[in-house]
């Protein structure tokens, strides 16, 4: 009996060891995924928090992996991380109900402007639809980036209830896991044809953000434009994403 139990605890060591050094070496994904995360959210939330989410995400991920399902441990742990960054975020979203009305507002004129127009709507006519001054929209859209952005990177899910994120479509196939795979390809078309029809500029900061994986200041240079306006494009790209896109969601 005393063998048994000499075992058992050594058996329980040994994983306990494998867990911790699984977690050690998957560290830079967690410092890969905050600072993709901390490129596009306000200022005055603090990375640290959005780390130490992260990590939590990380650990629940080496605690519920199971080899046996042939999933990566990198992709299912990817998806608990990012998840886990999504709900710190939405704890910690400062957006006011007025601004959340408003961002609403503005998908569903855009979507009435493109029923209407048969094309995407300008920013001018987005202005003028909206009553407000180009000024006041461009500021507007600068508040919609970060609500957009939240929700744009958990839009679908796949059959487990993971988020798929309009980043894993346009990455990189080799970091995709299987069912990422299979939810890419169902998605992949019908995005694809939603992001060609992006005007130029849109289409641009959107390819150069989720595909190059470019950050908004480099994104700037390469485009010739502030970084509040490539901020401002790509809150706009998102939202006729979201508009097109609507029909596919589960």
């Amino acid at each position: 009996m005393s063998r048994l139990r000499a075992y058992e605890e050594q058996s329980g060591e040994r994983v306990q060891q494998t867990r911790e050094a699984i977690i050690v070496q998957h560290l830079p994904l967690v410092r890969y995924l905050v600072a993709r995360f901390v490129a596009q959210v306000p200022p005055h939330l603090d990375p640290q928090d959005l780390t130490s989410a992260a990590v939590v995400g990380l650990i629940h991920a080496a605690d519920r992996f199971d080899p046996g399902r042939g999933v990566q441990f990198k992709t299912f742990a990817e998806q608990h991380i990012r998840g886990a960054i999504i709900d710190e975020l939405r704890v910690r979203d400062t957006l006011s109900r007025t601004v959340r009305e408003k961002c609403k507002l503005v998908e569903r004129e855009m979507h009435k402007l493109e029923h209407i127009l048969g094309r995407n709507p300008s920013s001018e006519e987005m202005a003028e639809a909206l009553r407000m001054s180009m000024d006041d929209y461009l500021q507007l859209l600068g508040d919609v980036h970060e609500f957009s952005f939240i929700s744009i990177d958990d839009s679908w899910d796949d059959e487990e209830g993971h988020p798929l994120s309009l980043a894993d479509v346009l990455g990189d196939d080799e970091r995709k896991g299987p069912q990422q795979r299979i939810m890419a390809t169902q998605l992949s078309e019908s995005l694809g044809v939603a992001i060609e029809g992006l005007p130029e500029k849109e289409r641009l900061a959107v390819t150069l953000y989720y595909y190059e994986e470019l950050n908004l200041k480099e994104i700037g240079a390469i485009m010739g434009l502030t970084e509040s306006r490539i901020c401002q494009i790509l809150s706009q790209a998102m939202t006729r994403l979201k508009v097109k896109m609507k029909p596919f969601r589960p």
